[in-house]
């Protein structure tokens, strides 16, 4: 028997249903799914040391259970001491099994252990469906081992869905499981 993630199987019989009901779909085609999650982690201070590179690399193939690979400077800025191709950052796409795996734990267990959460914002949408969430600490995933850390950094954290509005994003990211703020 094939493996298949509790989120995806949440979707499939509960998410869909509720999606369908609320804006009216006429086909099961119309409902967003979500088609990839990326992260990305730019290293300010790479510019000094090359080995934090590699360091945000490991992390963030620990973090996603996939390989990350290195991101390159695509010009040269004098003031910030970077040159054209040196390594500034690191970045990985999840897609399928991965991705649903990756955002079981994001909702139960990582975002909970963010210092003061009162839930995530609701201005991260871009007016076509896609939302981007900003964390501060890398620590807040259990697969970090804090005594290894040489410095806190954050991560960007991209969910690309087919939804045509921000609005059905939201509700498709909502019952997903990630907690937005309430609107006052």
């Amino acid at each position: 028997m094939e493996y298949t993630p509790r989120l995806f199987k949440k979707y499939k019989e509960e998410i869909i249903p509720a999606m369908m009901d609320k804006f009216n779909y006429s086909s099961v085609m119309e409902v967003p799914s979500l088609v990839k999650i990326a992260l990305n982690q730019g290293v300010g201070r790479a510019t000094q040391d090359k080995k934090l590179v590699q360091n945000a690399v490991e992390e963030l193939t620990n973090i996603a259970g996939q390989r990350a690979v290195a991101t390159y400077a695509k010009k040269a800025i004098s003031n910030f001491k970077l040159r054209e191709d040196m390594p500034i950052g690191a970045r990985v796409t999840l897609r399928s099994t991965k991705m649903y795996e990756f955002l079981d734990r994001l909702v139960s267990v990582a975002l909970p252990r963010v210092r003061d959460f009162r839930g995530i914002s609701n201005k991260g949408f871009d007016g076509r469906g896609n939302y981007t969430l900003g964390i501060t600490e890398q620590i807040i995933f259990p697969e970090i081992d804090i005594d290894r850390v040489d410095s806190i950094n954050g991560m960007n954290i991209t969910f690309v869905t087919t939804a045509k509005t921000d609005e059905e994003a939201k509700e498709l990211l909502r019952l997903l499981g990630l907690p937005f703020q309430k609107v006052k």
